[in-house]
Parts: C-alpha cells; structure tokens; sequence
C-alpha cells in the first residue's frame, strides 16, 4: 500500500537484449559466501536468454536475494527456510537511493544491490518505486517527504539519479523490474470528491497532477533503458473491483501512461494486491452462493463486489488494459508474500451442504480463506501466513508470483518513535480504530513503515500456506 502520447499504444515494443553479465566482484561475492546467500537458480548456471520487452522476464531468471532481508529473515526460529527468497527493493525515500535510511535500519543503496546482484550472480532485480509528492495521500501516517507540489524534485532528486544509477554499463546485464508507485492512483478515485473516505492530502495530489505525471514521467526515464521492465500497480481486488471504481483506475492508469513523454508501451505489465493480503483464490464459497434466498455477493465480506479473490481479479486487470491499448502480450505480477492464510483458523474444506447455515454472513464468513475484519484492512494483519514462494509463470498471464513486499517488514506503527526519519504512525495499525470504531486485526506491537517486526514474520512462517 504503507504510492508519453497515446500515439504509442498498441505499438510492439522494441526487442530489449541485456547483454552479458559482467564477471563478479570477488570482494562481493566473498561477502555472499560468508552470510549464507543462497541465488534462486543452480549454481553456476549459464546466464537466461535475453528477454525481449514482450517476453516475461523472469523466465531463466536468477532473481536477486536481498541480504538485508536475508539477515533479518534467518535472524527469527524457523526463517532460515525461507531466506533465500528473493525480494523486492523499496526505494520509498531520497535516501534509499544512496544507503543509511534513517531509522530503518537499511544501509545499503540501490547500486549497493545492484553490485550485490552481481556478485550473487543474479540477473534479476526487483524494485519498487514509492515516493510521490504527497505519497500515501489517503493515510493518516506521513506523506513521505515530498510536498504534493513538488514534482520537479520529484523528477530531479528521485528518478532522474535512480536511472543514472541504472543506466551505468555496469549494471547492462541485469534485468530490472520496477514497481511503479503502489496504491497511488487507486487514491485519486477512492478518496477525492464526494467519496466518504476523501481527503484533504489526496484533494491537493488531484490538484496538483503529482500522481498522473510523476508515474508518466517514471515511465518515460525507466523506459528508455533497454533491461528495465516496469509495472504500473493496479491495487487488489478489494480496493478498485467494484465497476464504478475499475473503470476510474484503469482510465487513470492510461492516462498516466500517455502524459509526460510516456508511451504505453513503456509499461510492460501491471502488480496487484501489493503489500496486501488478499488470497489468490477463495476455494470455499463464491459470490454466487446462496443461503436463506441471499446471495454471497451481498453478504458484508463482499459487499457487493464481483471478485472474492486475486487471480480473477488479475485476469480481468489484463483483460480490460489490453482493450484500453496496451499490448495484448502485458503480463501480471502477483504479490504473495503475505496472501497464505494457513495455521488452524483456514477451512479445512468446502462447507457441509446439510449445515443449517442460520445467514449469508455465517456462512462466508466460515468459509473464507482471507481471516481479515474487512478487506480493506492492511496493516500487518492477525493470523497471516506466507503466501506461494516467488516463481515465474504460474498462471497463464501472470508472468510471476512475488514477494514484492518483504515479508517481516512492518507496516506502520500505532504510535510515533524516535529516530522516524519523517514517519508517523497510523491508526489502522492500532489494534482498534478510533475513527471507525471498529478493530483492525493489526497485529499489536509493530513499528514504523518498513521497521523489522519480528513477532509478525513468526506468524508468517507458521501460517505460511502452502506450509514450508
């Protein structure tokens, strides 16, 4: 969650040729060896074909193992399982790009990655692009640390220097794939205007065309390098399915797409349900059910809302961007690093058709494989587990499953700490929401965004579903 002219659209991509990794940095490598990082694919394993912009590129591809998250992964009982998974880079603030991010314990820059990519001998790295003017416009929490109007330095100070850094021949082999600004447009349709959950932040944003032309001009730098893959976010099915709303995004997300020098096909594909819970499929009930003359779809889990799950929701994603003008070839990635649902709460199998279901709700609610109060909740939700681990092509048209947000990475904090850099807390991260009046299902006890939460990596790792 925690953000060029339409001339182009349905024009094929040029073929995009990384060329061949350079020879790892023994210094980096020794490193690597000595903290246990394991790469995703087999040992000296000759290097994937070059993926041509259409192609998905994760197929081949040794993807890169932060080691950052690895430490903090192996650090808690049990995680060594899984930290050899490769995840996401979030770039979320100016100092990200340059290492010693205050107050997250992060050191390391984005070329300090990309050299650690090399000496892993990886070929894939995957970052997330999330510092809008007026970032998050719809959370109580800081706004990151651009002002709603302050696109040029947006520009300037953010993704022109993330481009520099990629652009250096040394990094020509890797494939780069980039997550463009999670949750930000969704924000412009969802709390502007009349809307109930509107506000002030997300009104200046919409004013100020910060979200539309930063994600156009993000587009247009990132595309004019020939080993970078971007996608735009599309939220999550619980976010923008119903009509009204999906329609809204996926206009803006064209527009987006076309302004700024940015052509569509610079967007290589779209994630969904990034840093969020929502699982792939609900085997259990679907919005058609009926219990006492009600359908699913009118129970409050689903509230009227099409999609109960990801995957269809992906599919319906591509669908609609394909006949709005993007290349039929577009792929999904699927963030699973939190969507597993596993441990003793998830259903052990469909329903008992003879049991005396007394209402609608009962019945989904018993039935459902997402544990969540609602599904708009986000912050490091009760009862969660470890979703698929990351792999290329699972489905047709989702090019992979991945773990865009680093499982273990706290989502906000309920109060305010010292040492913040500029973060704040939100009330969706307490444990009962005072403006709501309802509780949040938020896992008590967890720090600032992007903080290490050991107590909810715990609970990852033993709902993780499928189990490890």
């Amino acid at each position: 969650m925690n953000a060029r002219s339409a001339s182009g659209a349905g024009t094929a991509r040029p073929a995009r040729h990384p060329v061949p990794r350079r020879a790892l940095v023994a210094a980096m490598s020794a490193c690597a060896i000595a903290a246990g990082l394991l790469a995703t694919g087999p040992a000296n394993a000759a290097p994937p074909a070059a993926a041509a912009r259409g192609e998905n590129p994760y197929e081949g591809a040794t993807v890169y193992v932060d080691p950052e998250w690895s430490a903090n992964a192996a650090s808690v009982p049990g995680g060594t399982a899984v930290a050899d998974q490769p995840t996401a880079v979030w770039l979320d603030s100016l100092a990200a790009l340059h290492g010693s991010e205050e107050g997250t314990g992060r050191t390391m820059g984005l070329a300090d990655h990309l050299d650690a990519a090399l000496a892993q001998d990886a070929d894939l790295v995957q970052l997330v692009l999330n510092n809008l003017p007026g970032r998050s416009c719809a959370r109580e929490a800081g706004h990151g640390e651009l002002a709603p109007g302050a696109l040029e330095r947006y520009r300037r100070e953010y993704v022109d220097p993330i481009v520099d850094i990629i652009g250096d021949p040394a990094y020509a082999g890797l494939r780069i794939v980039t997550v463009i600004e999670p949750d930000s447009l969704p924000n412009l349709v969802l709390h502007t205007g009349n809307r109930h959950d509107a506000t002030w932040m997300c009104e200046q944003v919409l004013e100020a065309g910060s979200y539309v032309r930063g994600i156009g001009y993000a587009l247009a730098r990132l595309g004019e390098l020939p080993n970078v893959y971007n996608y735009l976010d599309a939220g999550h099915h619980g976010r923008i399915g119903w009509d009204e709303d999906f329609m809204a995004v996926t206009r803006l997300m064209w527009q987006a797409a076309s302004t700024e020098g940015a052509r569509p096909a610079d967007v290589h594909g779209f994630a969904v349900n990034v840093a969020n819970y929502s699982v792939l499929r609900e085997e259990y009930f679907a919005v058609d059910d009926v219990v006492d003359d009600r359908p699913a779809l009118q129970s409050r889990w689903v509230d009227w809302n099409p999609y109960v799950d990801e995957l269809p929701f992906a599919e319906a994603v591509r669908e609609r961007f394909v006949r709005l003008g993007f290349d039929w070839d577009i792929g999904i990635l699927v963030d699973t690093s939190r969507n597993g649902w596993g441990g003793p709460d998830r259903p052990a199998g469909p329903p008992d058709p003879d049991h005396p279901w007394p209402h609608i709700d009962d019945y989904v609610d018993s039935n459902r494989i997402d544990r969540r109060i609602h599904t708009a909740h986000w912050c490091n939700q009760t009862g969660a587990g470890l979703g698929e681990r990351p792999v290329a092509s699972p489905e047709p048209g989702i090019d992979a499953y991945a773990w865009i947000k680093p499982p273990g990475e706290s989502d906000g904090s309920a109060v305010n700490l010292p040492d913040a850099g500029g973060r704040q807390r939100d009330a969706m991260c307490d444990t009962y929401d005072d403006w709501y009046l309802k509780p949040t299902g938020a896992l008590p006890g967890g720090g600032l965004a992007g903080d290490w939460f050991p107590e909810h990596f715990e609970q990852l790792l033993a709902n993780a579903h499928p189990p490890l």
